[in-house]
């Protein structure tokens, strides 16, 4: 299999010019305001290593020459966003390549922190002092990466940053976890892979989903208001001394919440001690999309921003599972770019021109949409379409190998 794996990686270079043709389903799409877009430009490089050439060493070279210098960042504060990792999960991006585009910001004189919203659902990163467990335990920190990890939202997930989009079709105020807009710039650093309701997690899954409050999540998450599990409640009431809208009443050591008076912010799931309190999670996964691309929104119009994404260990479903499944396709590449959508746009198209790796959980899909064939109710598709039309971006760009 290593073989097999050499030889198509090595196939690359051929591949990006078929890949180029692809993007033609979304020629000519029109940015709002009727005037084309130029393309825009991504830049590419490999995983291949040679002459003492390390990857960190290429990283910096790829996102050098893609203009991450072009910042301000001299006494500026400078968030850099990405994923933690579940614990258990091992596929998150290694806290090595945070430490490149660490050591960048501050050789140009700025003050960097690397972070991350705490999770709406379960698990080892609910409220900051998990996460900061978390981030540590995965390698994410001082001594590792040579900066500090801030958690956005708070210990709770309900520090938050209230960000109007008046051209929202979905989200009129984007509740945004305040770290970030704090923020002077903005780096997203993304490892792109599968997820189960969007399609794939990229740039925009990145930043619309994961700077978002607990509320915020809640928003994109479900057109439903949050549930007790009545077998987990103890009855201890913090979910009740939490909610500002006496939306919670508690009747022999058990909680239930009024879905009248509910607004869906989110609080009570952060306030629970034993996770009796769960989102709906029955949005449309079309407008999944649609939302997140509107919370992303809230950050790309309001701060520079540069983006990364690493297209290795593509596993199955997101990273916020405590397991990583047997990779759907082989290790692609880093690339570099200040166009969003340019960036996820060439993220997927890389991605559907590789094989598909043996034994894994798409093994004889004849698909030509992996993501696709993964998650067959999911449609990618919508986020691109819904970015171009808000303007964040364009979906044609130029693959620059460096």
């Amino acid at each position: 299999m290593a073989f097999w794996r050499f030889q198509k990686l090595l196939a690359l270079p051929e591949q990006l010019s078929g890949v180029k043709r692809r993007t033609g389903r979304f020629a000519g799409r029109q940015k709002v305001g009727g005037s084309r877009m130029e393309k825009a430009k991504v830049y590419f490089t490999d995983f291949h290593t040679s002459g003492g050439v390390t990857l960190p060493e290429k990283l910096r070279k790829l996102v050098k020459r893609a203009g991450i210098d072009q910042l301000d960042y001299k006494d500026r504060y400078t968030a850099i966003k990405l994923h933690f990792g579940e614990p258990g999960n091992l596929a998150y991006l290694r806290p090595n390549y945070a430490r490149v585009i660490v050591d960048i910001v501050k050789e140009n004189g700025g003050k960097v922190f690397l972070t991350d919203c705490n999770t709406l659902y379960v698990g080892g990163r609910k409220n900051a002092l998990d996460h900061l467990d978390s981030a540590y335990a995965n390698g994410y920190n001082p001594f590792a990466t040579d900066c500090h990890v801030i958690i956005a939202d708070g210990l709770k997930g309900t520090d938050e940053t209230l960000v109007p989009i008046e051209d929202g079709d979905y989200v009129k105020e984007a509740k945004i976890g305040r770290a970030v807009m704090d923020a002077d710039n903005f780096i997203s650093l993304t490892h792109f892979k599968c997820h189960e309701a969007t399609g794939f997690g990229g740039t925009f899954k990145n930043i619309g989903m994961g700077c978002g409050s607990r509320a915020g999540k809640m928003e994109m998450h479900s057109a439903g208001k949050p549930y007790v599990n009545q077998e987990l409640c103890v009855g201890c009431g913090m979910c009740q001394k939490n909610c500002a809208h006496s939306a919670i009443t508690i009747e022999n050591r058990k909680a239930s919440i009024c879905h009248d008076r509910c607004v869906g912010c989110g609080r009570c799931i952060g306030a629970c001690p034993k996770d009796a309190v769960s989102a709906a999670g029955d949005e449309v996964n079309e407008i999944l999309n649609k939302k997140m691309v509107e919370y992303a929104a809230a950050i790309l119009r309001n701060k520079p921003c540069f983006h990364i994404s690493l297209i290795c260990d593509v596993s199955p479903f997101c990273d916020c599972h405590a397991e990583n499944d047997v990779p759907i396709i082989p290790d692609v590449g880093m690339l570099a770019s200040f166009d969003p959508v340019a960036l996820d746009m060439a993220c997927a198209d890389l991605c559907n021109a590789q094989p598909v790796m043996p034994g894994c959980r798409i093994e004889g899909s004849t698909e030509e949409d992996h993501f696709h064939a993964a998650h067959p109710t999911t449609e990618w598709h919508s986020l691109i379409r819904h970015a171009e039309k808000m303007g964040l971006g364009t979906s044609e760009y130029e693959l620059i190998s460096v």
